[in-house]
């Protein structure tokens, strides 16, 4: 498939794919007048960068952890080796700290929204800004 179909398949810029490919992630085929293809297992390909950059991985740690999995459903290839346990240990610890955090910044949302509901409620008109004019 072109890149066109790809970027379309995926929901992925063809901008991005051109990116995926300068960093080693994504290798097309050229035909002979130099246009890339691609072929159908790209597609779990993209994917599979797409999940691992949206997980904070940067594409240097994509580019070392891709041979190590399956592009279908991202288990463990044959080519996996031990010495990226430590590594993918680190990273999703990262990740895990990233959701704590983003746990407590929902509870600190509830609660700001909640309290802002009730003095709105009690009050029964919608809140004013400090030191903003009523009239």
């Amino acid at each position: 498939m072109k890149i066109g179909e790809l970027a379309r398949r995926t929901a992925v810029s063809e901008r991005s794919l051109r990116y995926y490919e300068e960093q080693g992630l994504l290798a097309p085929e050229r035909t002979p007048s130099g246009h890339r293809t691609y072929p159908e297992r790209a597609v779990d390909r993209v994917i599979r960068i797409q999940e691992l950059f949206a997980a904070g991985l940067c594409s240097g740690k994509i580019a070392e952890l891709l041979p190590c999995m399956r592009d279908e459903d991202g288990g463990p290839s044959e080519a996996a080796t031990p010495w990226l346990v430590a590594d993918l240990t680190r990273q999703r610890a990262r990740i895990d700290q990233q959701i704590a955090e983003l746990m407590r910044t929902r509870e600190v949302l509830d609660e700001v929204i909640t309290a802002a509901s009730d003095s709105s409620s009690a009050a029964g008109r919608p809140p004013t800004r400090s030191g903003a004019r009523t009239g």
